[in-house]
């Protein structure tokens, strides 16, 4: 049986949103809501915050949630990657999840079905997609475009409108276009590869780390959700997220 783990990257200096981790939503400090959803999944063997600060460490150890843990990682880390990189170096485990530490309302199912698929050797990688239903979503670059082929299997990730449809008035749209959810399942091997590798001149030019590891041939599973949830990148983010946790 394989071992995982769910690794939630939480650093203090984000640019738009410093201290985001522990802004308080409906109450909590955010990275408490993100933590408490990955522990409703079923199929991690632990949870650990991977953090430069120790107030959010602080934070975590308070809770006092069994099989919650911290690790304290440098400062200086270039990604999120890097730093649960890091964080699960020294340990004995197969595979590792990467939840993003500023979604607090992540589907604990998206994670158990990543977990699934990541504990069969068929995958270097796992990650998410959910159609677009917004027009406007297609055109913007902000909203990251999956593609991928008839078994999952990923073929590119980019911010500009993929594909390209010649002859649009003959084909709707609906379900040609696939938004990327940032979060990711990784065989732990191949974790500690990919931060080795250099920065490739597709990731470089698109701003999307992913790109690296499909330059070295990895075999990435993109799985199907309707969930998208609601990433908080700006203080204006909260007061979305409260309503959205009100209607659960």
């Amino acid at each position: 049986m394989s071992r995982i783990v769910g690794v939630i990257p939480s650093r203090w200096g984000s640019t738009r949103f410093p201290g985001k981790s522990l802004a308080l939503i409906s109450g909590k400090p955010m990275v408490q809501w993100v933590v408490e959803r990955v522990k409703q999944a079923e199929k991690l063997d632990a949870v650990i915050v991977a953090t430069d600060d120790p107030r959010i460490a602080d934070c975590i150890r308070s809770l006092e949630i069994p099989d919650v843990q911290v690790a304290m990682t440098r400062a200086d880390h270039p990604s999120g990657t890097d730093r649960i990189a890091e964080a699960v170096q020294s340990l004995e485990v197969d595979a590792v999840i990467n939840v993003q530490g500023d979604e607090p309302l992540i589907d604990p199912n998206l994670i158990d079905e990543l977990a699934e698929v990541i504990s069969s050797k068929d995958w270097d990688m796992a990650t998410a997609a959910t159609p677009i239903t917004d027009e406007e979503q297609i055109n913007d670059p902000s909203v990251v475009k999956a593609l991928f082929n008839r078994h999952g299997q990923a073929l590119y990730f980019s911010r500009s409108t993929i594909p390209h449809i010649r002859e649009p008035q003959n084909v709707p749209t609906s379900g040609i276009y696939w938004r990327h959810i940032g979060i990711y399942a990784y065989r732990r091997d191949y974790l500690l590869r990919l931060v080795q590798e250099p920065v490739c001149q597709l990731e470089n030019l698109e701003k999307l780390e992913q790109l690296r590891a499909l330059d070295m041939g990895c075999r990435m599973k993109v799985i199907k959700t309707e969930d998208f949830g609601i990433g908080v990148d700006t203080p204006a983010d909260v007061a979305k997220a409260e309503k959205l946790l009100a209607q659960l």
